[in-house]
């Protein structure tokens, strides 16, 4: 036996890895995380690894993580490339995706991988191709009597029509081979069919029709298999929502609450048999769907990769599978692996919890114009939480705070208003959890709510619970002043159910400032001996002894599982909590680089983090880690018991940097830049007059309380203005006005102006380029910066502009500015640690739009990119370590790298793809090439991007947009490109001799239509620029707009880098393109 695994070690040496590239909806962090854990078990092992990924801020691109990365997209062309320059003897499919994935089997089929003689290790193609063909998966199923849900795949819109008619609606179509459910939905007749099966077929050559089960249950099972057969499965879950929810947008619960021992064991034994049957080697999930009633279930598909729920998963247990099936996938057998948690137990075991896990995702469905709020079988969501708790009740109310979208727990919210209420129970959204809080408030009964939506009533009784301690609260609080006569027990029943402090102060009518409630709360509590415990998770739930240091805290439970020496050698980092649009991967990268230096430099690390996705909540990261809150309540409860040297509060994104004054108030030693500096940099009226006392100049604003006042600013400074409410109601939360139409109908929109609810109007610059500033200070001085500059023109918000670094096209004189001004602000607010200040540049005039006081997005690739790691010479600083400043220049590299945004608009239906100063971007990647055109084109390509074979449909805005296209335009006709335009640009263009041929906007009588070019595939690339938010502008410009991301047409909106992209495909091939890995550009 021995033999047998040495023999089949010994042949391998070199393993390739595909990455994910840039998050998006259905593909996130999570998939950094089970990279970086496969590369981990693959460097214990000593084999030389090779990774493809171009997002460039993840853990996994970074040092010491693989010992060759490739910033390029995974895509079958750019793979071969790597496969034909590395020659790797194996190559690994599961970890990165459904991109991975894909890119795999299509390497597979085409012979490539054949060719160059490399292995796939773990799951062989050909199971993976029987799970992801539906007909394939149905028939392997049929061999073992197992049931699936009627379904017929199809390849054009007849045989789904024909299909539908058999099967009887409603149906469910969905894409095959497409990741979280893209191009899927529900119809319930004909008409709806037609508009979802055409948007299906332009993601997938196959698509599928089955029956749908609405209302039945969603259960799903992680289940692991090595090649000798030994099958455990290591973690079930159910969602809270009924099936016709994706599962990546449903409230999931592990381990399952609601299924008896014999469904469960009936479940897990068919999971063990249908991965023994299919073959898979390494990790997979079974879902189904189960009817609890007659006990009947169906298989709705096995994932033959890593999945969103295999990270959740591991979380959930401490088992780390990704780790797992790396090994296995070399050769190992389950009983050879150490569980690497306990370090005593083989890996051949199935965890058994004793704690309950919720998983919450978060929508930032806000952020978007016109989009469709109802949930259902696509994913929309961008992020998600997990809340581990000894109750149900703990766990989702911590779940509901973490989700950090201003609610407190599931009961003492601010109220929602709901004309509907039944209505708003029957069509989920993403706040139907808070509107079953509502309903119970009214008087609803339990079976009232499970009738309509479905919910199973366990679920429902245990909210009710919740709901009950409410109302005994407020009965209190009605008839009662004194706080120090709340009776004990029902303090700690409301504890044990997950209540904050804050929601008991709330519940009990407390009048003054929530701030001061809270730590009276506290204070009482702690006076009265009512304190959380600290549970470590076991992955064997106490049957054997666990060194591990994986925390979470409750209140259910009477001692400690720490013994804590009080001796302050901690470093307590705070994470980021959730990834949202703004927030994401990069702040995780932060964390982990802080980590890996505070080990470094001989203290104790910890980390509070409560995202699943991410490498950072991995508990061989860090010496201690509590998946927990991250708010002032629970943050403090850990910080009292952990006695720390001190807290970072920089590298995880804007949550840590908004406790800094509470925490510092309670006299905790912050890390770096102290608390006030914060503040003076955060709040806009200190900042400015800061601005001013050192001479900075700053864009004019002003904070106005009366539209008259509003009115006076703007004749002074003219349109266009930038608007923030600060009170916002419809998720509308900036906007650019540029006429006095625009400005009225915005503000009628987003709030009612007033003294209590002021709104900022600021002078908005036009054509200004924007700059940004990454650097790192110790005590005031700077230490180490780095200047890129974006792109797009300023009205396109940071995180979604695409930026270079370092900078092509700034002028020598607003470079040497711009260093003088940062070194005055670092000065000024005495920073030491990161920082990040972002200007605008127009003519040599340079302006500060604003300054972060902590890491920003942009500091892993910059980092990267100038390859010095700034967070490390960051984390030093603040440890109070002497640093050196780094010898090298940002101008004397000899390469550029550029910085592209990932959109995943294709995932939220109805919202118009146009970019603004409110981020829309969901992930990004970096990329890096000999010149500009290069590394434009690996990252353009990378977020998805396809060079265009002919035609190419332009509709260009105002008149100084329609001039800058004009040399782009030159470039595509004398490229051989076909050019077609609407109306003013198509004049636009005859007067510049350009030829073109014009079409028709959907509002407009005449042919050819543009909508009609597009939905017959007429059409390679869109680029349509628009010309403000006028009305009419929105639903011709929108209509074409959307109908390019709906039908997978590669679209444009912004003038500037549509020219980048032109230039880059008209210069160069893709032939052209250096294959060179991070390490070879020095």
């Amino acid at each position: 036996m021995n033999q047998k695994v040495e023999s089949m070690k010994e042949n391998i040496k070199k393993v390739l890895l595909l990455g994910s590239g840039a998050l998006k909806i259905g593909e996130a962090g999570e998939f950094d995380y089970s990279g970086s854990q496969a590369l981990k078990a693959l460097k214990e092992e000593g084999i030389e690894t090779i990774l493809i990924n171009p997002n460039i801020a993840t853990v996994q691109t970074s040092e010491g993580v693989a010992d060759q990365i490739y910033f390029l997209p995974v895509t079958p062309y750019f793979v071969e490339k790597v496969i034909q320059k590395e020659k790797p003897e194996g190559i690994m499919l599961a970890f990165g995706g459904q991109t991975a994935l894909n890119c795999g089997v299509a390497l597979y089929k085409e012979g490539i991988l054949e060719k160059y003689n490399v292995k796939v290790l773990g799951t062989p193609v050909q199971a993976i191709m029987d799970t992801e063909d539906r007909e394939l998966f149905v028939q392997k199923l049929n061999e073992i009597n197992v049931k699936t849900i009627k379904s017929e795949a199809v390849e054009n819109v007849e045989d789904a029509r024909r299909a539908a008619k058999e099967l009887g609606y409603p149906i469910i179509v969905r894409a095959a081979y497409a990741l979280g459910g893209l191009g899927s939905g529900f119809c319930d007749n004909e008409e709806q069919l037609d508009i979802l099966v055409e948007k299906a077929f332009s993601f997938s050559p196959q698509v599928l029709v089955e029956k749908s089960l609405r209302g039945w249950k969603e259960v799903e099972y992680e289940v692991v298999r090595d090649r000798f057969d030994n099958c455990i499965t290591v973690c079930n879950m159910e969602n809270f929502d009924p099936l016709g929810i994706h599962t990546g947008e449903s409230i999931v619960i592990a381990p399952s609450q609601t299924l008896t021992n014999k469904e469960y064991h009936k479940l897990r034994e068919l999971a063990i048999r249908i991965i023994r049957h299919i073959g898979i080697v390494g990790e997979c999930n079974v879902q189904y769907a189960f009817d609890p009633e007659s006990e009947d279930y169906r298989v709705i598909e096995v994932n033959a990769r890593l999945s969103r729920s295999s990270a959740l998963a591991s979380k959930a247990t401490g088992y780390p599978l990704a780790f797992v099936a790396a090994k296995l996938g070399l050769g190992y057998g389950l009983f050879d692996l150490k569980n690497s948690v306990t370090k005593t137990t083989s890996a051949f075991f199935e965890p058994a919890l004793d704690y309950v896990v919720c998983k919450i995702p978060r929508w930032d469905l806000g952020k978007f114009h016109g989009v469709d709020k109802e949930l259902g079988s696509s994913m929309k969501s961008v992020g998600e939480v997990m809340a581990i708790g000894r109750t149900f009740e703990e766990a989702i109310q911590k779940g509901l705070r973490m989700i950090g979208q201003g609610m407190h727990g599931f009961v003492e919210n601010k109220e929602l208003v709901i004309s509907d209420i039944d209505k708003a129970l029957r069509e989920p959204t993403d706040k139907r959890i808070f509107v079953i809080s509502k309903a119970f408030r009214a008087d609803y009964t339990i079976d009232q709510v499970h009738e309509l939506t479905k919910i199973d009533k366990w679920f429902l009784q245990k909210l009710m619970n919740i709901m009950q301690t409410s109302e005994e609260l407020h009965s209190w609080g009605n008839n009662h002043k004194q706080i120090a006569d709340l009776p004990n027990e029902l303090l700690r029943k409301a504890k044990v159910q997950g209540f904050s402090d804050f929601q008991v102060a709330r519940a009990i009518g407390y009048e003054g400032d929530m701030e001061d409630g809270i730590l009276y709360i506290r204070n009482h509590r702690k006076g009265v001996g009512i304190l959380p415990v600290v549970k470590q998770i076991d992955t064997l739930a106490a049957e054997y002894p666990a060194q591990t240091n994986y925390l979470y805290l409750t209140y259910s439970g009477v001692a400690n599982d720490v013994h804590y020496l009080g001796d302050h050698k901690s470093i307590v980092v705070l994470g980021s909590g959730a990834y949202r649009i703004g927030s994401s991967v990069e702040f995780d990268w932060c964390g982990v680089q802080a980590l890996n230096t505070i080990r470094k430099e001989g203290w104790r690390s910890v980390m509070i983090n409560y995202n699943p996705e991410t490498v950072s909540t991995d508990y061989d990261m860090c010496d201690r880690l509590y998946f927990d809150e991250l708010t002032f309540e629970r943050v403090m409860d850990i910080l009292e018991l952990e006695n720390p040297h001190g807290v970072i509060v920089s590298t995880g994104g804007q949550i840590p940097n908004n406790l800094a004054l509470r925490l510092d108030a309670q006299h905790i030693n912050i890390l770096g830049t102290s608390a006030k500096s914060i503040d003076n940099a955060e709040d806009r009226e200190k900042f400015s007059a800061m601005l001013d006392r050192i001479g900075v100049d700053q864009p004019r604003w002003r904070e106005l309380t009366s539209m008259d006042d509003i009115q006076e600013f703007v004749e002074e400074v003219g349109f266009p203005v930038l608007v923030r409410p600060s009170y916002v109601l419809s998720g509308a939360a900036m906007n650019v006005c540029s006429n006095q139409e625009e400005l009225e109908r915005f503000l009628k929109l987003a709030a009612n102006v007033s003294k209590k609810h002021p709104v900022v109007v600021s002078q908005f610059i036009e054509h200004a380029k924007e700059v940004e500033m990454d650097a790192v200070a110790q005590n005031g001085e700077i230490v180490a910066y780095a200047i890129s500059e974006h792109i797009e023109f300023a009205g396109v918000h940071s995180g979604d502009a695409t930026i270079q670094f370092p900078p092509q096209k700034l002028y020598v004189e607003t470079v040497r500015r711009i260093k003088r001004i940062s070194r005055e602000i670092a000065k000024a607010l005495n920073i030491s640690g990161p920082f990040n200040i972002q200007y605008l540049a127009k003519d040599n005039d340079i302006k500060v739009i604003e300054c972060n006081l902590r890491a920003s997005r942009s500091f892993p690739f910059v980092s990267k990119v100038l390859k010095i790691n700034f967070i490390e010479l960051a984390t030093k600083v603040m440890l109070g370590l002497p640093v050196e400043k780094p010898e090298k220049n940002l101008f004397e590299l000899d390469y550029v790298g550029i910085k592209a945004s990932q959109f995943s608009f294709n995932r939220l239906q109805k919202a118009d793809p146009v970019l603004g100063v409110d981020m829309a971007s969901t992930g990004e990647v970096g990329c890096i090439g000999m010149d500009t055109s290069c590394a434009v084109l690996k990252a353009m390509l990378s977020v998805g991007y396809r060079i265009p074979k002919k035609n190419i449909l332009l509709s260009t805005g105002t008149m100084k947009q329609k001039a800058d296209m004009m040399d782009a335009a030159r470039m595509l006709v004398n490229k051989g490109y076909k050019l077609f335009a609407t109306g003013g640009t198509h004049k636009a263009l005859a007067e510049s001799g350009i030829e073109s041929t014009h079409v028709y906007w959907p509002s407009e009588e005449g042919h050819p239509q543009a909508l009609e070019m597009l939905h017959s595939k007429e059409i390679d690339m869109v680029v349509n620029i628009p010309k403000n938010l006028t009305a009419g502008e929105l639903s011709n410009g929108y209509k074409i707009r959307r109908a390019a991301i709906d039908l997978n047409i590669p679209l444009i909106t912004n003038a500037r880098l549509a020219s980048a992209f032109i230039n880059a495909f008209c210069t160069m091939s893709v032939d052209d393109i250096a294959i060179k890995s991070w390490a070879e550009y020095k």
